[in-house]
């Protein structure tokens, strides 16, 4: 009897969890408790939702039925589905969701394929496909692949492609860059015949604009441009910059990419003196418009900061803190700009700082801003430097602004109407200049935006290539692309997407750890130094022994040299242990954590499991 019992017991818990799944599972109300709330439709997408105007139909395209279909892949399927559930459900009954098996050989098949999906080969020989499409009014978006790996971008990608179906015309973004943003942007390396790749960044942008290319050597901005980027200006004409004057006075958003110390350059630099030619210059700035505007930018001073230095391989492989490529943190950047309402972790490279000037009349508003550990060095002090130096050679000297939103009603930089163009030295007859009537001042309300950087967006820095079943996908490095990506959205007038891109990065600092790692830096660096300043003695001491020769080809060791020779060795060896020693002491700390950490997560699920089985078995015990 009491064997009956338990076993009516069992099948009751059993089909009353079935029960409470599928209920669970058909209710439309979520509780979302993680922390970014990744389960939870955004404001921005509500918001796009409620202004779709005709019914969009998607089309969710998942080969369910191949085999040896990987679980990775069905896990992820469903989860999309999910999502998009949540989507139909929130659209009040503007999207209609399909959900398709293209199994092979099926007119399904056909239809994906014609659509764009794109379908991969298993292992098993099936083909897999993975991918949405969004029509209405005849108009059709696809996401040919969707993948994994962009987990953190899922929502954004979603409504990115239900906002896209609805665009009938879109604004036109011009991109003025010394770098090459575009393919059709690096003119010497396309007269010598090779290809030239643009940069994610340029995709990216191009998925919400028409980009039109900008000759940074033109007189004129080309007409109809709806917004601007100006990425890495040198040596602009005069006319060109009274062209961006009144492109900004008119009230059109610009978006301002300056560089003390451009990593892409200096790269640059060192192919073109390998090959005997003149570097370029590796700054930029634009002097004349933006402290007309009020910002003040300094092209000789680059910023440091020992709190956010980033983990980076020196020659030997070890990695060492670099201040000077500082990974700025949630906390960094100002949430209550829309763009960087929900940024996590942008990577700088090299930066300069920005500053409103006494008495501007525009509204100046740090974005990014590093802790007040940071400090400036010059661009001259980055070429030998070790981070070490670099480090204990910054002067704490307060916060340093990387990122600013300026706005207000600008005074043209140009009061006196447009400059006089240099003369052509290709043309020496002169130019017949026709003055020009601007305006003085803005019309409305103007907006720049300005980061005194312009390596954070390149792939080297923002993004990673990677390939899923034989796709290509571009998987983005931090929330550099995401940050790039929001300005000039937010720019463009299109602030939905905004707040759901970077949502729900399983990538998370600890902060903790990260901490005490920058304490053990500090110290190791303290205790070191004299240490290091020892090797290097030693090793300037060995170069000289080992240069003492006759004829400078044939080296002479008699037995007092030799001596010396090993001797400095020996005590080389033996402070390089010591150094050793002490990095290891300081991460003794660190790694003692991490165990208890481990101990917890192991151990602690299981006791308290136990205890709660002890308890309930005690109180059962006393009830009988």
């Amino acid at each position: 009897m009491k064997s009956s019992r338990v076993t009516l017991t069992v099948l009751l818990l059993f089909f009353g969890l079935v029960l409470v799944n599928y209920l669970a599972s058909s209710l439309p109300a979520r509780l979302d408790v993680t922390a970014d709330r990744i389960y939870t439709l955004s404001a921005g997408t509500k918001s796009l939702l409620g202004k779709i105007e005709e019914p969009v139909t998607l089309d969710f395209y998942f080969t369910r039925s191949a085999n040896g279909l990987p679980i990775a892949a069905k896990n992820y399927a469903d989860r999309v589905e999910e999502i998009l559930r949540q989507y139909a459900r929130s659209s009040g009954g503007k999207l209609q969701l399909n959900l398709i098996d293209p199994r092979p050989d099926t007119p399904e098949e056909e239809r994906a394929g014609l659509a764009g999906i794109a379908a991969q080969a298993l292992p098993s020989g099936d083909r897999i496909s993975l991918g949405l499409v969004a029509t209405q009014a005849g108009q059709q978006k696809v996401i040919a692949a969707i993948v994994p790996q962009r987990e953190a971008f899922l929502e954004y990608d979603l409504s990115q492609l239900i906002a896209k179906v609805q665009q009938l015309d879109r604004k036109k973004l011009g991109v003025l860059s010394t770098l090459p943003i575009m393919e059709t942007q690096n003119r010497a390396l396309q007269m010598q015949g090779r290809g030239v790749e643009g940069q994610v960044i340029a995709q990216e942008w191009g998925n919400t604009f028409d980009l039109v290319a900008v000759d940074a050597g033109a007189s004129t901005l080309p007409a109809g441009l709806d917004a601007l980027a100006i990425i890495h200006p040198q040596a602009l004409r005069p006319s060109l910059q009274y062209e961006i004057d009144q492109f900004i006075l008119g009230g059109r958003p610009v978006f301002v990419a300056l560089d003390p110390s451009s990593l892409s350059n200096k790269r640059q630099a060192a192919t073109m003196l390998a090959m005997g030619s003149l570097p370029p210059n590796v700054s930029s700035e634009l002097p004349t418009l933006l402290q007309a505007y009020g910002v003040d930018f300094d092209a000789g001073s680059v910023v440091g900061d020992a709190n956010r230095a980033a983990p980076v391989p020196d020659a030997s492989g070890n990695m060492v803190r670099t201040p000077v490529w500082p990974i700025m943190q949630a906390a960094d950047f100002n949430s209550a700009v829309q763009p960087a309402s929900q940024i996590n972790r942008v990577w700088f490279i090299e930066p300069g700082a920005l500053s409103a000037r006494a008495g501007a009349k525009t509204t100046f508003t740090p974005v990014v801003q590093t802790t007040d550990a940071a400090g400036l060095l010059t661009p001259e002090m980055l070429i030998s430097s070790s981070s070490e130096l670099l480090t204990r050679a910054i002067k704490p000297s307060g916060r340093k602004t990387l990122a600013a939103l300026v706005t207000g009603k600008f005074p043209s930089a140009f009061p006196n109407g447009a400059p006089a163009e240099e003369p052509d030295p290709a043309n020496p007859r002169p130019a017949v200049i026709v003055p020009k009537a601007g305006l003085k001042e803005s019309s409305g309300n103007s907006t720049v935006f300005i980061v005194a950087d312009t390596d954070w967006m390149l792939d080297a820095v923002a993004a990673r290539k990677s390939s899923f079943l034989g796709q290509v996908y571009v998987q983005p490095q931090g929330d550099n692309l995401a940050f790039a990506t929001n300005v000039m959205e937010y720019l463009g007038g299109s602030s939905d997407l905004i707040s759901i891109r970077s949502k729900g990065s399983a990538a998370r600092p600890f902060e903790v750890v990260q901490g005490m790692e920058v304490e053990a830096d500090r110290q190791y660096q303290e205790k070191a130094a004299g240490l290091e300043r020892r090797i290097t003695e030693i090793q300037t001491r060995l170069s000289e022994l080992a240069g003492k020769n006759e004829d400078n080809l044939k080296l002479v060791a008699s037995a007092e040299t030799t001596k010396a020779i090993e001797e400095a060795r020996r005590e080389q060896a033996v402070l390089r242990g010591q150094v050793r020693e002490i990095r290891r002491a300081l991460r003794e700390g660190i790694d003692a954590l991490e165990n208890k950490l481990l101990v917890s997560n192991l151990v602690v699920a299981p006791v308290l499991l136990c205890a709660f089985g002890l308890w309930f078995h005690k109180r059962r015990r006393r009830a009988a």
